[in-house]
């Protein structure tokens, strides 16, 4: 809805926007044809999460976080249990490392399935939604919930469920699955890969908006393979540090605008997590076949474009199905399921690369191992700053469009971030004003 104030700006209102994840609005003003501000509001209430872990035992995180998020629970429970097995003095055998890497695939193939083809593909192929999409691209439609099915079964196979896992425990898993199990798993998984490969190819027939970030990218990079359950932090500035040291690079604070925390890296502008961040840092980690099908889908071995994103994603998605294929190939019988991890007191730190980005948990012990402190950095807080730095550029750029194409291209330029707002519901404002 668009109407005239009577000192000659304009209101933009668009109310239902059902392909991000949670509520927020954006606020734009423009006056003497300049963008004077441009504000992402997000004003869901604040959840508590950190509050209500302070009391708790060592031992709930992995439970209680993974209930912020439905569609990334794995990385809430893998950040907490990495941050407390630190604090803990605990580094569990490689045989959990690779289960947990595998059950991460399956998040992965849930996650960026789901916003491949159902959330980010109808902005390209220009229709309001997946619905709309399938009239006229079934069969496109259809290959992208049989991809998200094939993670939703990896994911309920060594997680117990598909959403909210049940068999993740801080040490490892209550039970880990056998050889037959996750074999019968590889015919699915074979299928998916070629479904993964076709998906480049789709995506990167799209027709992408001219734009180049200059902000920095900053994602885990592992001592081997792609960033998925661990790694170190790098930065395309040529900083690196441990995990352990990101409260002292990142810091989080409040801006009146927002029910979100913001963060910013050592004190400067915006900074970039996510798929983009992770290849760019990372594409002589992918393995030979994803690397091809990035060459093939017309991406250098860096990618400063946010709305190829959905490329960099469809990428990602081969480079998972390939890793998982690896894990369940090499997998043996008789892997015990988790290690003891014994109070103790201390601080610890954890991250991991959820779709959206690494994922920060830190928490303070006392010597039973009751919680005194916590803090989570979630992906989308860390990018708020960069998403409205990108919305600035792009309403600069695109300033003499009509308000109905504006804002179109506004919330485009949001979900190529594929925002968790709140891992909810669905709307997001938009108000612009011109004057």
């Amino acid at each position: 809805m668009s109407h005239k104030l009577t000192d000659g700006g304009q209101v933009l209102h668009v109310g239902t926007l059902a392909r991000v994840e949670g509520e927020g609005a954006m606020h734009i003003e423009i006056k003497d044809g300049r963008v004077d501000q441009v504000q992402l509001r997000i004003f869901e209430p604040p959840r508590f999460y950190e509050a209500f872990l302070r009391g708790r035992a060592w031992t709930e995180p992995p439970d209680i976080t993974a209930r912020i998020c439905g569609i990334c629970p794995v990385a809430y429970q893998f950040s907490s249990c990495l941050a407390i097995e630190d604090a803990c003095g605990v580094v569990v055998p490689d045989t959990i490392r690779a289960m947990r890497r595998l059950l991460y695939c399956g998040e992965w193939i849930e996650s960026h399935a789901l916003h491949i083809y159902l959330l980010h593909a109808p902005d390209f192929l220009g229709y309001p939604g997946a619905i709309e999409m399938a009239k006229d691209f079934g069969p496109v439609v259809e290959r992208g919930l049989r991809l998200k099915k094939i993670g939703n079964e990896l994911m309920t196979l060594v997680g117990g469920r598909s959403v909210h896992p049940v068999n993740v425990r801080l040490g490892g898993f209550y039970r880990m699955p056998g050889v037959a199990e996750l074999r019968g798993l590889r015919p699915a998984l074979e299928r998916g890969l070629e479904d993964a490969l076709e998906t480049v190819r789709l995506v990167s027939t799209f027709d992408f908006p001219d734009m180049e970030q200059p902000w920095t990218y900053l994602s885990l990079r592992p001592e081997h393979g792609y960033p998925i359950e661990s790694g170190n932090v790098v930065t395309t500035d040529g900083t690196a540090f441990d995990v352990r040291d990101f409260t002292a690079h990142i810091q989080e604070f409040h801006v009146p605008h927002s029910n979100a925390l913001h963060a910013s890296l050592d004190g400067g502008g915006p900074y970039v997590v996510g798929p983009l961040a992770r290849y760019t840092l990372n594409h002589d980690r992918l393995s030979p076949l994803a690397k091809e099908a990035a060459r093939e889908g017309g991406l250098d071995v860096t990618c400063r474009n946010p709305f190829k994103s959905i490329i960099v994603r469809a990428v990602e998605l081969v480079e998972v199905f390939v890793e998982a294929i690896r894990i369940i190939d090499a997998w043996q019988d008789g892997v015990a399921p988790s290690v003891p991890v014994p109070a103790r007191a201390g601080e610890g730190f954890g991250a991991t690369e959820a779709p959206r980005g690494v994922l920060f948990h830190r928490y303070r012990l006392d010597a039973d191992g009751t919680i005194l402190d916590a803090q989570i950095v979630p992906p989308t807080s860390q990018n708020q700053p960069s998403i409205e730095a990108d919305l600035r550029t792009l309403v600069e750029q695109w300033i003499e469009l009509s308000d109905h194409d504006l804002s179109h291209r506004c919330e485009h330029a949001i979900r190529n971030y594929d925002p968790c707002i709140s891992c909810a519901t669905h709307f997001l404002d938009l108000t612009v004003e011109r004057s």
